[in-house]
Formats: C-alpha cells, sequence, structure tokens
C-alpha cells in the first residue's frame, strides 16, 4: 500500500513517545533502524508482533538495530502496552497519523467483510543514511 520504494529516502518525522518526549528519524542516524507500524496496542496481532520484536531486542541491537513501533495510541495507552508486555523499545503515539500517512500505511482494509479506514501493519527497514533497505507488510 505504500508509496515508498527501497532505496527512498525515510520520511523525516518528529513525534512523541510513551513519556510525550521528542523522537526523530534524525535522532538515529548512523544507526539502522526498524520502524515497525501496527493498528492498535493490546490486540492479539499487534501484541504478538511487538512480543515477537522484544524478545528478540538484544540479537537486534547485537546486529545493529534501534526498534520503535508507531500506533495511533496515546502516549497513555503505550505506557501500559510496554509495562504489562515489558517492552524494551519506544513506541510513538502518532494520535494525528502523521508519521502513518507520512509513510504512506494509512488506508482502506476490510475485516469480517466490513471496510473501513486504518493502519496496514508494515515493517520498514532503514539504513545509518536514512535509506529504505527493505520492508514488509502483513497480510492481516
Amino acid at each position: 500500500m505504500t508509496s515508498l520504494n527501497v532505496g527512498d529516502k525515510a520520511p523525516e518525522f518528529v513525534a512523541l513517545d510513551e513519556f510525550g518526549q521528542s523522537i526523530s528519524l534524525t535522532d538515529f542516524l548512523g544507526k539502522k533502524v526498524i520502524l515497525y507500524f501496527y493498528p492498535k496496542d493490546m490486540t492479539p496481532g499487534c501484541t504478538a508482533e511487538s512480543c515477537n520484536l522484544g524478545e528478540n531486542y538484544s540479537l537486534l541491537q547485537e546486529k545493529g538495530f534501534i526498534v520503535i513501533g508507531v500506533s495511533p495510541d496515546s502516549s497513555k495507552s503505550h505506557q501500559k502496552f510496554i509495562g504489562k508486555y515489558n517492552l524494551p523499545f519506544s513506541l510513538i503515539a502518532d494520535e494525528d497519523k502523521a508519521v502513518i500517512k507520512a509513510f504512506g500505511v494509512w488506508g482502506p482494509k476490510k475485516f469480517m467483510g466490513k471496510e473501513y479506514e486504518g493502519v496496514h501493519r508494515t515493517t520498514f527497514i532503514i539504513d545509518e543514511d536514512g535509506l529504505l533497505k527493505s520492508f514488509y507488510e502483513s497480510k492481516n
């Protein structure tokens, strides 16, 4: 669904994390970033995805990756999600969907025959220069 391509410069953003602290993609220049977008805290698919990244976080760090999650949930919701599942990375509270839309992961979805607008579960790998190395969009 995204209009971004491998090799493109990742869209710059400034957003708030789970503590209301400013976080920017430029904060991570010189590092590899796994930026994953998910629809909602505490839902089965999003919890499984986040916990999988959390369980593999030390391995990802050894390989030089920073992990950042993004959803339209609030900072307070993210704090509860991180606390309940002991997630070792930051989550962006993109309530206005600015980051979500910049990466092109907001759009039409279908669930049980019902169509609606929402976040497409998508993971981007961004290199040390801020370029998209790869991305994957989940079908669920």
